[in-house]
């Protein structure tokens, strides 16, 4: 009886044991992975957190000047290593009926530009919709007034008018304000000039250009004068208009400027654009 009773103890201490063994395992292998999650996740964060810092700085160095603009002959000059050899190319009266053609000609050369505005060329849908696909191509728009005024023949309110016109029209269309001002014919008055740093354009007039002139009518006369006038030089403001013989002449004029050496300035690489 009394080895009985011991077999039994001893049974059921070893099956104690072995409970007790097998229960081990399953409390680790749990603590384990909580271990692993809780290293892990801090390091994730921490990358996450640290990713989106790259992007700012690229987008700072492309804001970088590379021109200023010279009011004492409206040239642009050089900041630093940008190359002084260089010209701005500017279209004037747009868009009327050969702008497009124009840009299109541009960007198929690559060479940016600015595209003066006026009002009274945005009455329209088609109109409306040229600008629109001029800017999505890429290149600058400016203000022209509305219906190529001269400032300095009218009143204030008038001016006023004439400015705020075209640009509420502008960024209607295109979604945001022109960036730059022209006045017809280079005509400023001390009230245009305040007005168009107010509403944060910068003013700009031109070096050369000649192609409402009668004598420059035509394709090969105009593509020869805007090579090679005595005017040209490093840095000069190139005027041109949207008409049928510049439209006509603005692959030949590009391409005798290349031939020369010059290069063609962004002008949203120009100080004081926003």
């Amino acid at each position: 009886m009394i080895l009985k009773k011991s077999l039994i103890i001893a049974a059921g201490l070893a099956l104690l044991t072995a409970c007790s063994n097998e229960a081990q395992p399953a409390k680790e292998e749990p603590a384990k992975e909580e271990a692993t999650v809780v290293k892990e996740t801090p390091a994730e964060t921490e990358e996450a957190a640290e990713a989106p810092e790259e992007p700012a700085e690229v987008e700072e160095k492309a804001e970088e000047p590379q021109y200023t603009l010279n009011t004492a002959n409206w040239g642009v000059e050089p900041i630093a290593d940008a190359p002084a050899e260089a010209v701005l190319i500017t279209i004037d009266d747009a868009p009327d009926k050969h702008a497009l053609e124009m840009a299109a000609k541009l960007k198929e050369l690559n060479v940016p530009a600015i595209f003066f505005v006026n009002g009274h060329f945005l009455d329209t849908a088609e109109e409306k919709e040229r600008l629109k696909t001029i800017h999505e191509m890429g290149f600058a728009i400016g203000n022209h007034t509305q219906t190529h005024a001269n400032l300095q023949g009218i009143s204030e309110e008038q001016q006023e008018e004439e400015i705020l016109a075209v640009s509420k029209t502008i960024e209607e269309i295109i979604g945001e304000k022109p960036k730059f001002f022209r006045a017809p014919n280079g005509s400023n008055t001390d009230f245009s000039r305040a007005l168009v740093e107010k509403e944060g354009m910068l003013l700009m007039n031109w070096t050369y250009g000649y192609d409402w002139e009668k004598q420059y009518m035509n394709t090969a006369a105009i593509t020869d004068i805007m090579v090679n006038t005595e005017f040209l030089r490093n840095g000069a403001n190139l005027l041109m208009h949207d008409r049928e013989w510049t439209a006509e002449a603005l692959p030949g004029i590009i391409e005798g400027l290349s031939k020369k050496g010059f290069t063609f300035v962004d002008p949203l690489e120009i100080e004081g654009v926003e």
